[in-house]
């Protein structure tokens, strides 16, 4: 007898056991994902990986989208995600996804909308809406560090003097998304390469591999030592790799296809905030309007130096600057490392809340500190500093 009811409550542990453990699956969540491209895209490869991760671990369902341009296509996604499949909570990774999102965001109140890059959640009114990023600057900032140890590398070479160590950038857009991290990569390689210059060159588009190729190439011509980009093919690396030109990349390695040439690539971990909204909903608890993400949260990486085509000591400096960052010793955008038309700021109005017109509306330096994603998650960064030249602005 004593024997049956000892099985009777090792059985009755057992099911209480997988009772917690499938707890998460059985909640019924459903999240849906919007993607505007597809794992071609450095950039939303990134976050296909982060999404599968996160839901993966907190035992959810998810459905996925791709090739979702910024246009009605992504209000419909919405809708289908919502209506058909069931979805409460819909996530959306490109700029201009932001207006289709919230107008679906306006009509399904129930469901929670996440969305990443944007400007508009903190303004919008819409407690069912919010907008995420990351402190990616200090992913750039080190990177380029790791881009002027290599520039001060070939100049021990004899391969360049110190007055040619010039960097070549290719952008996608005009934007101060883009603004902010050609400059955050620029400041980290200038902290150890005190006499770099850099030209950046404009695409006109996230995604266009040739585009960025010939844009990568043009600034090879140009004079360009080191190559790094915010565009999302591979074209910029591959072109690198061909002419021998060291290359940083965006959103991952390109260790695979670019042995010879890729140094390092910073990225923003999305999986910690995929984590972070996917509780909230489950727990009934608010998510924040504006997330950003710092490396203390793991949510700024990089990857793994590539010593073949790295300087001598690229790793421990790495690790030196970036301990540096995390105990607020070193400030990327501290003013007094650069200047504006030969002048150091003390004062600077961003555009932080959205408006048609982009009108400044918020003192953002303080203590001699351009503070970037203090006031809005997505980047407001927009000065164009001294050292950098813009070859073309028509985007």
């Amino acid at each position: 007898m004593k024997k049956l009811l000892a099985l009777a409550l090792v059985a009755v542990m057992m099911l209480s056991v997988f009772a917690a453990c499938g707890a998460k699956e059985e909640s019924g969540l459903k999240v849906g994902f919007i993607f505007l491209h597809d794992e071609n895209s450095t950039y939303d490869k990134n976050f296909i990986e982060a999404a599968k991760a996160a839901c993966d671990a907190m035992g959810v369902e998810y459905v996925q989208k791709t090739q979702i341009p910024e246009s009605a296509a992504c209000y419909d996604a919405a809708v289908e995600l919502i209506e058909v499949e069931g979805c409460e909570l819909i996530f959306a990774d490109s700029f201009g996804h932001e207006g289709f999102l919230m107008q679906a965001a306006k009509e399904y109140p129930a469901v929670q909308f996440c969305h990443a890059t944007g400007t508009q959640a903190h303004t919008s009114g819409l407690d069912n809406f919010h907008n995420a990023f990351a402190h990616i600057y200090q992913g750039r900032y080190l990177a380029g560090v790791a881009a002027g140890m290599k520039l001060n590398e070939m100049i021990e070479a004899g391969e360049f003097t110190a007055e040619e160590a010039k960097m070549g950038y290719v952008g996608a857009f005009t934007f101060a998304e883009v603004i902010s991290g050609y400059t955050s990569f620029y400041l980290g390689a200038k902290s150890v390469c005190p006499t770099v210059t850099m030209d950046v060159k404009f695409t006109g588009s996230w995604y266009d591999e040739q585009l960025e190729k010939e844009a990568a190439l043009a600034l090879i011509d140009g004079g360009c030592k080191l190559i790094s980009q915010h565009a999302d093919s591979m074209g910029a690396p591959t072109a690198c790799e061909n002419a021998g030109v060291p290359n940083v990349s965006y959103n991952g390695s390109t260790l695979s296809a670019c042995p010879n040439t890729f140094i390092v690539s910073s990225r923003i971990n999305w999986e910690p905030y995929f984590k972070y909204i996917i509780e909230c909903v489950q727990n009934g608890t608010a998510i924040d309007t504006d997330w950003a993400g710092t490396i203390e949260t793991e949510s700024v990486v990089l990857t793994d130096v590539n010593t073949a085509a790295a300087a001598e000591g690229t790793v421990e400096k790495i690790a030196e600057v970036k301990a540096a960052i995390v105990a607020g010793e070193i400030n990327v955008f501290d003013t007094a490392n650069f200047t504006v038309g030969g002048e150091t700021l003390t004062s600077y109005m961003a555009d932080v809340d959205y408006d048609d017109a982009f009108t400044p509306d918020t003192e953002v330096i303080e203590n001699g500190v351009f503070f970037e994603s203090k006031f809005r998650s997505g980047p407001y960064f927009d000065l164009r500093i001294d050292g950098i030249n813009l070859l073309d602005e028509k985007y």
